[in-house]
């Protein structure tokens, strides 16, 4: 990461992206032609692929716009970046040459395989994106008929919910009504930051499930609350093992420590969402820049696989206004800072959705670097991170 910080410039000129995620069969493509097909998202330019899910679906999506962009060799999240910056490149040119309609925003479904990290970074770190595109929001559809199952199963549908701006319930007409309570109950486990919406045959209420990002195109102004959604994180949110199925597993048990690495593909009797960790920390004395950066720098290097979704404001020495940052994965967004605190008082406020790194980690990890004077003693962070060292 930069240690220099610029004001953020509210994306005004740039194209919102949101990208539809969500495992196989759980209603994406529904979705995406109902949204299609609302008069409000006319003029909708859409990035699909010809992987895994060929044929009728792009057919339908064709029918229903002529703003599509079909990616040709592969999958536009899990195979070659470029692809992805070359495709989304060229489509804004052809927009300001009159090439094709204009459109206003762009949505990138992905397969049902696909891990939607791969987008989310390019959007936040291409140099050749940033200055046209902006993401919006990322949706991901849920199957309440198969989704226990697919929870246990797969771990693509745990990531898929576990960094969405939205989660949308599909099939909730086909499932009792105490089911959906249930995947609702797991899922704001998972991710309490994220809304909540119902659709039966992709019917879902359209003003819900965009500007989920930090400037609002909608308002013209910016939203911190409803981007960070802090509070959601205050609350317990502790996983109900046997409230949500009966599977036989419940004595199955995991010994490991913090820093031990897993293979997650492993399917056999493993709830993946016990991976996950969805928290918010909060900081209320100023720190400085360099000490955050560190901070960012070591778990980027030694984790950065498993930091899933990272965004916050950071109360720094070098500013009196808000820090920005933003990542996932390995990938961090440039910090930027904010006219203004969104509350009396200012605090640092950063939202983590991580694999298997609790937060009691995170919070001794910086204790450590806020602490230490010596690179040395700096040094006995990643110890902790990478489990030598009990938090």
């Amino acid at each position: 990461m930069r240690t220099t910080l610029d004001a953020f410039a509210p994306p005004t000129d740039y194209l919102p992206v949101s990208v539809i995620t969500g495992f196989l069969g759980s209603g994406k493509t529904t979705l995406l032609n109902r949204l299609l097909r609302h008069p409000d998202m006319q003029k909708s330019a859409v990035v699909v692929n010809e992987f895994g899910e060929v044929g009728i679906d792009n057919l339908l999506i064709e029918s229903a716009t002529e703003d599509v962009m079909i990616m040709d060799g592969g999958c536009v999240c899990c195979t070659i970046r470029g692809d992805l910056v070359e495709t989304l490149a060229n489509l804004y040119e052809k927009r300001q040459n009159g090439e094709v309609t204009y459109f206003e925003r762009v949505i990138i479904e992905t397969t049902g395989l696909a891990d939607p990290a791969p987008i989310i970074h390019t959007l936040l770190d291409d140099e050749t994106l940033k200055s046209k595109y902006h993401l919006d929001s990322v949706l991901s559809t849920v199957d309440c008929v198969y989704a226990q199952q697919q929870f246990e199963e797969f771990y693509e549908t745990v990531k898929q919910a576990a960094v969405a701006d939205r989660v949308i319930l599909t099939k909730t007409d086909l499932v009792k009504p105490e089911v959906v309570e249930q995947v609702k109950l797991r899922l704001n486990t998972l991710n309490p930051g994220a809304m909540m919406l119902e659709s039966v045959n992709g019917n879902v209420d359209v003003k819900q499930l965009f500007s989920a990002g930090l400037y609002n195109p909608t308002t013209k102004s910016l939203d911190v609350q409803q981007w960070l959604q802090a509070e959601a994180y205050h609350e317990p949110h502790t996983h109900h093992h046997e409230a949500h199925h009966d599977h036989g597993h419940h004595e199955h048990h995991h010994h490991h420590h913090e820093g031990q690495q897993f293979d997650y593909s492993y399917h056999d009797q493993i709830r993946h969402d016990e991976y996950i960790q969805s928290f918010c920390l909060e900081y209320d004395k100023p720190l400085a820049w360099k000490t955050l950066n560190m901070w960012f720098q070591q778990l980027t290097a030694l984790r950065g696989k498993d930091l899933l979704r990272i965004k916050g404001l950071v109360y720094t020495e070098e500013t009196e206004l808000p820090v920005v940052v933003q990542g996932v994965q390995h990938i961090f967004q440039p910090p930027t800072t904010l006219d203004k605190w969104p509350k009396p008082q200012p605090l640092t406020q950063i939202v983590f959705i991580t694999r298997n790194i609790q937060k009691a980690v995170l919070e001794k990890m910086l204790d450590i670097l806020v602490k230490s004077k010596t690179p040395a003693e700096a040094c006995q962070a990643t110890l902790v991170l990478m489990g030598y060292e009990s938090a």
